[in-house]
């Protein structure tokens, strides 16, 4: 339960500081981040594998670099499911494909430390 804990309050702090690095990525409030992780995490469990068997022959064309494209689609839907007045607002593909990125990064380091400090 530790670990859970830590692994959401580390991703909602990297919404937040990816919110500030992409342009056209927004996060409201830190309560909107927490939310926001918890829908992330809901749609990588159920979407994100559906996703990921479909597109599983252009992934392998582009070896692997569709996986991408895949999770921007996926924080594009997190983005659409969570409610509008919490404050989780992506302004198009381009936005969500960088903020993929940078999220990937910096939730990695975050949570590296995180585990770390254990």
């Amino acid at each position: 339960m530790k670990h859970f804990l830590v692994t959401w309050i580390g991703t909602a702090i990297a919404l937040i500081i990816t919110a500030n690095v992409v342009p056209g990525f927004f996060i409201k409030s830190f309560v909107a981040a927490l939310v926001a992780a918890i829908v992330i995490g809901l749609v990588n469990a159920i979407v994100r594998p559906i996703l990921g068997i479909l597109a599983f022959p252009v992934t392998l064309i582009t070896f692997g670099l569709f996986s991408f494209v895949l999770n921007a689609i996926a924080l594009m839907i997190a983005s659409a499911l969570t409610p509008a007045s919490y404050g989780f607002i992506i302004n198009g593909f381009g936005a969500a494909f960088l903020g993929s990125i940078v999220l990937s990064i910096v939730s990695s380091i975050i949570n590296y430390f995180l585990r770390v400090i254990e």
